[in-house]
């Protein structure tokens, strides 16, 4: 079920953000920062975060407001999908995460892999691009993109990271619990599906 509110303090943080960004007039400026406060106070009501760490997750950046990119490494072996887990919620995910200024997608998917997974990757195409709110994520504050690259091994070992907790190839119908907000059941069943597939990629 869609939740209308966070929609909404979605949308009137990134009008007021754009606002402050780009109007000159004292007195807009002075509506758009109440505009991005009352975003903050329908966020903070609405999930008992405290406002202040609202403010610092969700309505601290400046300029015109974009979607947040999120790159998912796509590795198999022996028909089986690498994934990690994650220390922040004890779930497996694909390798990956916010994309880097200054890397292109298919450098982050590498730098991820490696990071995350231990193993040294060579990216081979992209498999998809998807809009989170398409899909059964949890509700979150930010606007997500999501691209999954898939990747082949080169080198290294599979082992655990800073971030990660553990490392494992995966068979289709022997997924462990998924970290949701990060990748769905669909979504890994949806890769096993689209790695031989040279159809266009996945756009939604």
């Amino acid at each position: 079920m869609k939740l209308k509110w966070l929609e909404w303090a979605k949308q009137i943080q990134a009008i007021s953000q754009a606002g402050l960004a780009y109007s000159k007039d004292i007195y807009d400026l002075e509506r758009f920062q109440m505009l991005r406060d009352l975003s903050v106070e329908i966020l903070s009501k609405y999930t008992g975060v405290e406002t202040e760490r609202v403010k610092a997750l969700f309505a601290n950046e400046t300029g015109y407001a974009t979607p947040k990119v999120d790159v998912r490494g796509v590795v198999f072996r022996d028909d089986k999908i690498l994934l990690v887990r994650e220390r922040i919620d004890g779930a497996w995910a694909l390798p990956g995460g916010w994309a880097d200024i200054g890397l292109s997608p298919k450098e982050v998917a590498v730098k991820e892999v490696k990071e995350e997974a231990g193993l040294e990757v060579s990216p081979v195409r992209l498999l998809g691009v998807l809009d989170k709110k398409f899909h059964d994520h949890p509700p979150e504050a930010f606007h997500v993109y999501k691209m999954f690259i898939l990747c082949e091994i080169t080198g290294g070992a599979a082992q655990a990271g800073m971030e990660t907790l553990q490392v494992g190839f995966f068979a289709e119908d022997e997924l462990p619990p998924l970290s949701v907000e990060r990748n769905t059941p669909k979504q890994i069943q949806w890769l096993f599906e689209a790695r031989n597939s040279r159809h266009d990629v996945w756009l939604d």
